[in-house]
């Protein structure tokens, strides 16, 4: 009695050895394999020379971590592709740039912060001291309450039109101060004599820290009081020039 034909003798595996089975295609250059690839094929895990795989990539292919020459990665940007965030083609750069540089200070801003960084601290105060003194001089040497209205120097817009600028009776105002005269100088010009022991003492304890180092209570002016005291001074110059009592009272 003959025995039934038995199965297809299934390949046999030696132990230790290592077996690949074919797949439905054959095992040449660019096919696939259940474990790897040869040249041009791809694989699951890995991929050789030319080959791209989910994990790792050689020459150039590309992987979760970077691109090789040509290709482009999410943690990097290759010579000839795009980098992270949209970066610009091959050559341009991948951060902003730092700053622009500063121009080169002409000869008269070189020669001017020399002559600040080597002269005593004493000296700037001592500067302002002395344009302040001049303009005292001048109110005190011209007499300005005998002067004409078109003596020079003079308001160019009073010349014209007849009108008070913000600053008319400032002058003096000044020279009525510098007797003593405080209604006086307050009738030429109110605003002047209200801001000037503010202005003073600004000036003071400026000059007495830059030259002596002095610590004076520092005066607190806040943009609100500079905003209100500015529109006083507008609707005071508008006030002056009404042709009506009592405003005719503040033409100078």
């Amino acid at each position: 009695m003959t025995s039934a034909p038995g199965p297809v003798d299934q390949p046999q595996f030696a132990l230790g050895a290592v077996h690949t089975a074919p797949a439905d295609g054959d095992t040449a250059p660019g096919g696939f394999n259940s474990g790897g690839a040869g040249p041009g094929g791809m694989a699951p895990g890995g991929a050789d020379a030319g080959g791209t795989a989910p994990g790792g990539a050689d020459a150039g292919g590309a992987d979760a971590g970077g691109a090789g020459a040509g290709g482009v990665g999410p943690g990097g940007f290759a010579p000839s592709g795009f980098g992270p965030g949209g970066s610009g083609p091959e050559g341009w750069p991948t951060t902003p740039p730092g700053g622009y540089p500063a121009p080169e200070p002409d000869r008269l801003t070189r020669f001017v912060l020399r002559l600040y960084e080597r002269s005593p601290r004493w000296a700037v105060p001592l500067a302002a001291v002395g344009c302040v003194a001049v303009g005292m001089s001048y109110a005190l040497l011209s007499n300005p309450t005998y002067a004409d209205p078109d003596a020079a120097p003079t308001c160019l817009l009073k010349l014209t039109t007849g009108l008070d600028c913000p600053g008319c009776g400032g002058t003096r105002a000044l020279w009525y101060v510098l007797h003593g005269d405080l209604p006086a100088a307050a009738r030429h010009h109110f605003l002047f004599v209200f801001a000037l022991p503010f202005l003073a003492y600004l000036f003071v304890a400026w000059a007495g820290n830059q030259a002596f180092g002095w610590r004076l209570p520092e005066l607190r002016i806040s943009s609100k009081v500079i905003g209100g005291f500015l529109a006083a001074w507008l609707a005071f110059s508008v006030l002056r020039n009404l042709p009506w009592a009592p405003f005719t009272s503040l033409y100078v």
